[in-house]
């Protein structure tokens, strides 16, 4: 019952890491550097909230190459969890993962367990003791194989009362274990309650069972992986060539705030009596056309920021997700701010939450056009 137990947390931390790996291959704007989805936007996002910031911001520059590992990663660990194949290898695999996300994107979601990430660390935690038993698993097919071809009995485990365990090693006969040929009844070298760990004084040796389903178990497994790798590649490809997910029609403009900080200038712009407005110049407004966005740096903080220029105005914000520090973008098709890390949705008038879980909106920056065209952060 056990073993029934953990098999629906098991398929499901499959199947959940597998369709991650895939969404991540099927959708070229995780590889773009100029989306706000991109695992590029992620680090950056990333490196002004985590802990390992120091790393991070040296890992920047190798966004793709890593997006693509990770995407990978998630299809092999998704499978091996799904069909119960090395099933330790993939959880630890999934912890490590997992633990790597919490540090990086979810560390600091408030209140904490409004991250997921932390709570698939722990979930992958009893699949690295246990392994992935003997319902519905690889490991168990292949053992069982190995051992019927040698002409052995099966290894799979088998619960039974401790009296029973009891009256097999002869506990009733002066303490002499039968199953020990007479020697006295001991728990930490017991056969039965041991297995392949008990002395070799005291078991019959299975070794030859274990290697065998080892070289076996590596030969499907290589054969799995290059398989998802196949898979894998021809998903990416279909993403590409389809287009991925919805177009992302943001941020693809970058606006350079000088780097003297929130100067301010008071000269003329298109008269000698028109001043130009009080603020920290952003750029042109004509680099943000209307149903389009444009990033830059906040001078006062450092974090990124994001003008949208909708409904005849322009809007501002602090682009840090509330919730767990992402670099949100503007959805065009759907006229939202999107996190592309947890899917928080804000409205682009007010910076509103609308769809969690961020616990509040944007925090808004007040913006300008000049009669000379530029746009001055106040």
């Amino acid at each position: 019952m056990a073993e029934w137990a953990l098999l629906p947390l098991r398929l499901f931390l499959g199947a959940t890491f597998l369709y991650a790996g895939l969404q991540k291959l099927a959708n070229p704007n995780f590889f773009r550097a100029q989306s706000p989805i991109s695992i590029q936007a992620q680090l950056i996002a990333a490196s002004h909230t985590s802990p390992l910031h120091a790393l991070l911001i040296h890992l920047i520059s190798q966004a793709t190459p890593i997006g693509i590992i990770i995407s990978f990663s998630e299809v092999a660990i998704g499978i091996g969890v799904l069909v119960g194949l090395w099933t330790r290898i993939a959880a630890l695999g999934g912890a490590i993962l997992s633990f790597s996300l919490f540090l990086t994107i979810s560390f600091h979601a408030s209140p904490y367990f409004t991250g997921a990430d932390i709570v698939f660390f722990f979930a992958w935690l009893p699949f690295i003791i246990t392994g992935g038993g003997t319902k519905l698993s690889a490991d168990a097919w292949i053992a069982n194989r190995v051992a019927k071809n040698q002409g052995l009995a099966s290894p799979e485990l088998v619960a039974i009362p401790f009296a029973s365990v009891q009256n097999i090693c002869g506990h009733y006969r002066e303490g002499a274990c039968a199953a020990r040929k007479g020697l006295a009844c001991d728990k930490t070298v017991c056969p039965v309650l041991l297995g392949g760990r008990a002395p070799l004084v005291s078991r019959v040796s299975i070794d030859s069972v274990d290697r065998r389903a080892v070289v076996v178990g590596g030969t499907v497994a290589a054969g799995v992986g290059a398989a998802a790798l196949i898979f894998g590649g021809a998903v990416a490809e279909a993403g590409r060539m389809i287009g991925g997910a919805k177009s992302v029609k943001n941020a693809t403009t970058h606006l350079t705030v000088p780097t003297n900080g929130s100067s301010t200038t008071t000269g003329p712009a298109t008269g000698p009596t028109t001043p130009t407005p009080q603020g920290t110049l952003l750029g042109s407004a004509a680099d943000v056309p209307k149903g389009h966005a444009a990033a830059f740096t906040i001078p006062s903080s450092g974090d990124p920021g994001i003008v949208i220029h909708a409904d005849g105005a322009f809007f501002a914000y602090d682009a840090v997700c509330p919730h767990a520090g992402c670099t949100v973008g503007y959805y065009a098709a759907n006229d939202l701010i999107v996190c592309p890390c947890h899917g928080s949705e804000f409205a682009v008038t007010t910076g509103d939450v609308i769809n969690g879980p961020a616990p509040h909106g944007l925090a808004k920056l007040k913006i300008v056009e000049g009669s000379n065209g530029n746009l001055y952060l106040q």
